[in-house]
């Protein structure tokens, strides 16, 4: 048993983590960041939920670039193949549910 307080985590270096927990291969990280992340595919599906702060997530469909201001408790998915990049404004804590090595 173990209780983490997501809004007092910092990590040493932007997009830093904290396991959570492994899952049969499905890892959950907390992570703090203030710095942009950089574009990628997942290997799987991701879910990446907005704990502390804002991010604006960039994402591609069909090829063309869209964006959305995500707030704290909203929830994005990336399906198989979705290319995407998130944004920080300021400090950012996220949580983030994927497979096990994942990008």
């Amino acid at each position: 048993m173990e209780i983490t307080r997501a809004k007092s985590f910092k990590a040493e270096r932007a997009w830093g983590a904290k396991d959570i927990a492994n899952m049969n291969g499905i890892t959950t990280r907390l992570h703090w960041t203030d710095q942009p992340y950089k574009w990628h595919i997942n290997d799987g599906e991701e879910v990446f939920v907005v704990l502390d702060g804002q991010v604006t997530m960039f994402y591609k469909e069909e090829g063309v670039e869209q964006s959305v201001l995500l707030e704290v408790g909203d929830i994005f998915f990336a399906s198989i193949g979705t290319e995407h990049v998130a944004h920080p404004v300021g400090e950012t804590r996220i949580l983030v549910i994927e497979s096990e090595g994942s990008v």
